[in-house]
């Protein structure tokens, strides 16, 4: 698992050992990241259900502005993946916050958020759908510029919060990762 683009393309992730992390391949991103180029620049970042924190890292890496991380099981590995993606970009830190937090109950920030990522383990979907999306777009800045993008396996309709939309789903198929693109009803 590496960084897809950006100054620190090439990175390897660390990816936990413990806390059932299954990261967003990197296919997926590099995907959801072609997709949504235009918006990356200078943008605000959250990835809930972080673990690597792959799609923080990977926004900072393409220029956003700053990145928050909320994981239940944050720890040495998502620290040490920040620290080698800020190396390879030549900075002393990068603009990341780290909180250790469960993604799935609604999230404290006076922050709102251009750009948030949800890639929960695949069987909180079932149970959790509905709390996981509306935490997402809670979180999201209110233009409607603002992008949610939920990760899901391929051929499950993800839950669309009330006054969004689904933009787009990229990914190959059935067991498979998709990521549904939501965007404000305008």
């Amino acid at each position: 698992m590496r960084i897809t683009g950006g100054i620190a393309r090439g990175i390897q992730l660390r990816v936990p050992s413990r806390g059932g992390v299954r990261p967003a391949t990197d296919y997926i991103r590099e995907a959801v990241f072609s997709s949504m180029a235009a918006f990356i620049p200078g943008a605000t970042v959250l990835d809930l259900f972080a673990g690597t924190g792959a799609y923080a890292l990977e926004s900072l890496s393409r220029g956003a502005k700053s990145a928050t991380c909320i994981d239940l099981h944050a720890g040495s590995d998502l620290s040490a993946n920040a620290q080698a993606v800020a190396k390879s970009m030549q900075l002393p830190t990068l603009p990341l916050n780290i909180i250790t937090g469960d993604a799935t109950k609604p999230i404290k920030t006076e922050e709102k958020y251009d750009i948030v990522f949800a890639d929960p383990p695949w069987q909180l979907w079932e149970t959790k759908g509905e709390e996981i999306a509306q935490n997402a777009v809670d979180c999201a800045q209110s233009s409607f510029d603002a992008r949610v993008i939920l990760e899901a396996p391929g051929g499950f309709n993800v839950p669309i919060p009330n006054g969004w939309k689904l933009k787009k789903i990229i990914g190959k198929g059935k067991d498979q990762p998709a990521a549904s693109i939501l965007v404000r009803v305008e």
